[in-house]
């Protein structure tokens, strides 16, 4: 009878662990149709992120403790537009923004600008935050203008 309770227990628990969703991993099979449906040539960062950088800059590279003036598009992996600066950008102390824009933004130099492509983990996680859904892969198109 233990034995039976143990069998029991284990299938349970392995039915209940198989079905727990692994957002890291289906961020990363996102991603990497997003790059393949879109020809893109992007570098991964190791944590997730994803980047493509279109065109180099020629001034500083920011830091975590840097504040920058940013011109950015935000989608989903769909398209949709969920913010959007304009062309003169938005400044913002680059410790005060998600996590994917903390690790991205220094990627690029002053006047440099491309795409990063940031899993849910990087982003708002499994939270809704306006009309962005709870674990969405974020698209942001960016030129970062100046850096301080």
């Amino acid at each position: 009878m233990k034995n039976l309770f143990f069998l029991i227990f284990l299938s349970s628990l392995f039915v209940t662990n198989s079905c727990t969703k692994n957002y890291a991993q289906i961020d990363e099979e996102i991603i990497l149709q997003y790059i393949s449906d879109n020809n893109l040539n992007a570098e991964p960062t190791g944590s997730g992120l994803y980047y493509v950088v279109n065109s180099n800059g020629n001034g500083n590279f920011p830091n975590i403790n840097s504040t920058v003036r940013v011109d950015y598009k935000g989608t989903l992996i769909d398209g949709t537009i969920f913010d959007e600066s304009s062309p003169i950008g938005v400044t913002f102390p680059l410790m005060n923004v998600i996590q994917g824009w903390q690790e991205g933004i220094p990627l690029f130099s002053e006047g440099g600008s491309g795409i990063l492509i940031i899993p849910s983990a990087l982003g708002y996680g499994n939270q809704a935050i306006g009309n962005i859904p709870r674990n969405s892969v974020l698209i942001f198109e960016v030129n970062l203008i100046d850096v301080n």
